[in-house]
């Protein structure tokens, strides 16, 4: 399992349990030019730069963004 399955893991149970959200950052900070998402997070900049002002829903609607990223990208991405 990668550190983002644990994250997205973690992410899951927090938001069920009313806790705030973990960052998705991995610390693997590549943009990929081809979809504009970091190679670690799989976030836009736009995504990382206003994370920390972002509020629990923000954040969340984040996390399902990077989710559906993951469930339709190539099968060679990590």
């Amino acid at each position: 399992m990668s550190r983002l399955d644990t994250l997205v893991a973690d992410a899951a149970q927090a938001r069920a349990a009313g806790e705030p959200l973990p960052s998705p950052c991995v610390q693997i900070c590549r943009i990929d030019a081809r979809t504009g998402w970091c190679e670690g997070c799989w976030r836009r900049l736009e995504e990382i730069g206003g994370w920390m002002t972002m509020d629990e829903d923000a954040r969340w609607a984040v996390w399902q963004r990077i989710a559906q990223r993951r469930a339709t990208a190539p099968p060679t991405r990590p």
